[in-house]
């Protein structure tokens, strides 16, 4: 009744004080946001929303849902089986293989980004949306049921006529007034708990952000390898049908991949880089430069690295634009460039 009446503008309503009502319209913020980020991850680890909905029975039935090939694996099956058909002594067969090989380590790195994010990320999203919110949409529904009480109570007083029907009813105002506090107070405890639930996601996004990190770094030297690998055909298996075949191998070789990863690398300018380089190429001195990630040499002719380290680089003509030979104290191998930074 007390209810119907204040939504027809006939009875009266206790407001909640400032304080809280910020705290809640926080809490429905952060769920609304919270849920939207969280299900967009979702679609973006998952796109195919079938797999999505059956890994959710899965997981709800507490059981793990069928291993499948997820689509770079598939791909990467389909270009072995094919070199393999057409023969891994032919050019095309070869590097259908390399090619195939490198997909499903791109699909290995992709089902590691899944996993990590969903544990580093998702689940504690979830847990808030599922746990914490929950309690406090119980709480806060506890609350507008104390509130109504006492409002009712309250126009129970003003309407009251005799002495003993007064008294009854300003001992009714006390208890259900004494009754809302504590509720509110229960409410607002909960609700300044949204903070640290602001602080714990934080926490969460620089996980995802690692996680997302580490795998396009994966694929990203996973593609630099195959292009390497592809790089040792002759050119005239590189050259598409519109060019002629006598295109040099390095024309599709990866100065565009060198300057995008060079642009990206936090401490190098791209013209610096560049410049620098063709300096080195031109000229027979030597550099110094720093490491700017671990490398692990492929074989004996390559140099392995560590991170920071500094060593001396030099070029040697007729050698691959993407490398230069680098000496730290007598061992010597090449290196690549896009893991150096020149020193002045």
């Amino acid at each position: 009744l007390q209810f119907t009446e204040e939504k027809l503008g006939q009875a009266e309503k206790t407001e909640l004080d400032a304080h809280l009502e910020n705290l809640l319209s926080k809490a429905e913020c952060t769920k609304l946001w919270t849920e939207k980020i969280m299900k967009q991850t979702e679609v973006l680890l998952q796109p195919n929303p079938n797999a999505r909905i059956e890994e959710f029975v899965y997981e709800k039935l507490d059981r793990k849902a069928p291993s499948r090939m997820n689509n770079p694996e598939l791909l990467g099956q389909y270009m072995i089986d094919a070199g393999n058909e057409f023969g891994p002594g032919t050019a095309y067969g070869n590097a259908l293989i390399k090619c195939g090989e490198t997909q499903k380590r791109i699909g290995a790195a992709d089902r590691e980004l899944i996993q990590t994010s969903a544990i580093n990320f998702l689940t504690p999203l979830r847990n808030f949306i599922e746990g914490d919110y929950k309690t406090i949409t119980k709480e806060r529904k506890l609350l507008q049921n104390k509130r109504l009480d006492l409002d009712a109570a309250k126009t129970r007083l003003k309407k009251a006529k005799v002495a003993e029907a007064r008294a009854a009813s300003e001992q009714e105002v006390r208890i259900t007034q004494s009754e809302f506090d504590r509720q509110a107070e229960i409410t607002r405890l909960l609700l300044e708990g949204i903070s640290s639930t602001h602080a714990h996601h934080l926490r969460c996004l620089n996980d995802f952000v690692e996680a997302q990190m580490t795998y396009y770094a994966q694929c990203y030297q996973y593609m630099l390898d195959l292009q390497k690998q592809l790089g040792s055909f002759p050119s005239t298996f590189l050259s598409n049908n519109n060019q002629s075949s006598t295109t040099p191998v390095q024309s599709v070789s990866t100065p565009s991949a060198l300057a995008s990863a060079s642009a990206s690398l936090p401490s190098v300018s791209n013209s610096v880089v560049t410049s620098g380089l063709s300096e080195l190429k031109s000229s027979s001195g030597s550099r110094k430069a720093r490491v700017l990630y671990d490398y692990d040499a492929a074989n004996s002719s390559e140099l392995s690295l560590l991170a920071d380290e500094v060593i001396t680089v030099y070029s040697i003509p007729g050698m691959d634009s993407d490398w230069l030979m680098g000496e730290r104290g007598n061992q010597k191998g090449k290196v690549p460039i896009t893991y150096l930074e020149l020193l002045n």
